[in-house]
């Protein structure tokens, strides 16, 4: 009986896609077919575009990722590839740069790549750094809604003689939007995702998007009450804001609180793929549920990831999920590129470009300033504005919403698509410059971290050191702990289970144990043990028959 159900489920989901393939003129093999030759052809192109730009022009891989969107895009070479059979390989969709099928993946990606800054955020420093954070986001909220707003109406023809005129709410609004996913993959190349100013910039950006989402609902309730001659529904929209603000404590709240009894339970699986696909699994499904409660996808991605930060799961969630990082995130970028309609910037040149100034300039300033009036010093503090600078894919969102509702016309897109293009492409190669140089903070910060205590164990010789980590390495797994080969120069392990954790450094033949005090007899009792096995292992090495012993029968075994 079940398996009658199941078969009419497929047969019913089949039909659906039949039709539906159907109702487009192409057969669902012809779609699939279409969409794995745009992958190739992205895919390609955007690890190359990367490479180029960070092996040549010494700039962020991502830059390259979003300039190769940009050439095979529908509105640049990509419309011109009419393959035989095929058709426009890069069409535009709708009025939109990618198919649903597309941008879906690309959406797949992004939510892959908060997650994983989640991950590797430093929990501590985000509730240490999230009051920061805060007075960030909404610095930079009200200087960009207020300047976008403010140039609309002063700015000669344009028509907006109001403040309150929807096209010029709409352009305070599309000037809020920060791109989190861009910076998050700056900060992850150069390692500062757990740096004072990353932890600022991603909690500052996750308030943004909070904020923004409040303030977009605000606005759409105002233009379509301005449009359609009634009132403002102050309750709808107040209901609207309470949703985002409340799944975003709610959630976070929960998650960090229920965290470690949730991994326990995966634990139970002994499996590590199974593990880290559930642990994924969660990040999607809470980043559904942010989109129905008003929020960006991407943030309920990143409130998972923050919260098994903390766990001894994290690094190895992070190992396994390297590899599709590595394919996918590229596309993410390179659909984002695709979107950039170079032909509606012309007639707007000129207010585009006062446009984007403003855009830089309230977001630098907006956002470092009051991280220059809390913790940090000036370098800290334009490094956070810099940070918050590229509007990326969530400008042209709320852009496209803003065109598809007839609040704003394809002038005032065009803007946005100029203002989107020249703030995510200033803003990589910017913010790893800001990063050269000392600490951004006025003064060192206790960070609340254990004290740590060194074990050090000295041996003969470089190889002895070199088989004992791998013995003591694989001790650590045999009683269930996740042990990480960190990218070093020097061979260094992290070591987790559960609330302990240590760090294994190899330099040359001592071998160094980093352990918070707390742990350290945890620590010591393990390698105790160890070594105890091994002198039985050297006793045992009495047993065997000399080295030239063993090498003469080896040598009389290949003339045999």
């Amino acid at each position: 009986m079940h398996e009658d159900a199941a078969t009419n489920l497929v047969h019913q989901a089949g039909e659906a896609a039949a039709h539906a393939a159907e109702a487009s003129g192409h057969s669902i093999t012809h779609m699939m077919m279409h969409l794995i030759l745009q992958l190739a052809v992205i895919i390609i192109v955007a690890k190359i575009g990367g490479y180029l730009f960070q092996r040549f022009l010494k700039m962020p891989s991502v830059l390259g990722e979003l300039a190769s969107g940009m050439v095979i895009g529908p509105y640049a070479f990509g419309g011109m590839i009419d393959l035989p059979g095929i058709g426009v390989l890069f069409a535009e969709n709708a009025g939109f740069a990618a198919s649903a099928e597309l941008y879906g993946i690309a959406t797949l990606a992004s939510i892959i790549l908060l997650f994983l800054a989640g991950l590797e955020t430093d929990l501590a420093a985000f509730l240490r750094y999230s009051v920061v954070g805060s007075f960030v986001g909404l610095g930079g909220l009200v200087f960009a809604f207020v300047l976008g707003d403010g140039l609309a109406v002063i700015w000669p023809g344009n028509g907006i003689d109001s403040f309150m005129d929807p096209p010029a709410l709409f352009l305070g609004v599309i000037s809020v939007a920060t791109s989190v996913g861009i910076t998050a993959r700056i900060l992850a190349e150069k390692r500062k995702m757990a740096s004072p100013e990353g932890v600022t910039i991603l909690a500052g950006a996750v308030f943004d998007d909070v904020f923004g989402i409040v303030t977009l609902a605000i606005v759409m309730g105002m233009a379509k009450v301005s449009m359609g001659g009634g009132e403002v529904n102050w309750g709808e929209i107040g209901m609207i804001a309470a949703k985002a603000i409340g799944f975003f404590v709610v959630v976070t709240s929960l998650g960090l609180i229920f965290a470690r009894k949730i991994t326990s339970a995966i634990k139970k699986f002994k499996s590590t793929e199974i593990i880290v696909a559930i642990c994924f699994g969660l990040a999607l499904l809470l980043a559904g549920l942010a989109e129905m409660a008003g929020l960006a996808m991407i943030i309920g991605a990143y409130i998972m990831g923050l919260a098994l930060s903390r766990t001894d799961l994290a690094h190895e969630i992070e190992h396994h999920l390297e590899g599709v990082y590595n394919i996918l995130v590229p596309i993410f970028f390179c659909v984002m590129g695709m979107m950039v309609d170079f032909s509606v910037m012309k007639p707007v040149l000129i207010f585009g470009s006062a446009y984007s100034l403003l855009a830089i300039f309230s977001k630098v300033v907006g956002c470092g300033l009051p991280a220059f009036l809390m913790k940090f010093n000036l370098r800290g503090s334009l490094r956070i504005g810099l940070g918050m600078l590229p509007r990326g894919e969530v400008a042209l969102i709320i852009a496209g919403i803003g065109l598809a509702s007839g609040i704003i016309d394809q002038g005032i897109f065009g803007v946005s698509i100029m203002m989107t293009v020249i703030t995510t492409m200033l803003a990589p190669p910017l913010l790893v410059k800001s990063f050269e140089g000392g600490s951004g903070l006025r003064k060192e910060q206790d960070d609340g971290s254990e004290d740590i205590e060194t074990i050090i164990l000295e041996f003969p010789s470089r190889d002895i050191t070199e088989f004992l980590l791998h013995r003591f390495v694989r001790a650590l797994q045999d009683e269930e702990f996740f042990v990480h080969h960190l990218h070093t120069e020097q061979p260094t392990h992290r070591v987790l289970k559960d609330d302990i954790a240590f760090t294994l450094i190899q330099d040359g033949n001592k071998l160094q144990v980093n352990v918070p005090q707390a742990n350290q007899h945890v620590a010591r009792m393990i390698l105790l043990e160890e070594l105890l096995s091994l002198s039985d292992l050297l006793e045992s090495t009495k047993q065997m028959k000399g080295l030239d012993e063993m090498g003469s029968d080896l040598m009389s075994g290949m003339f045999a």
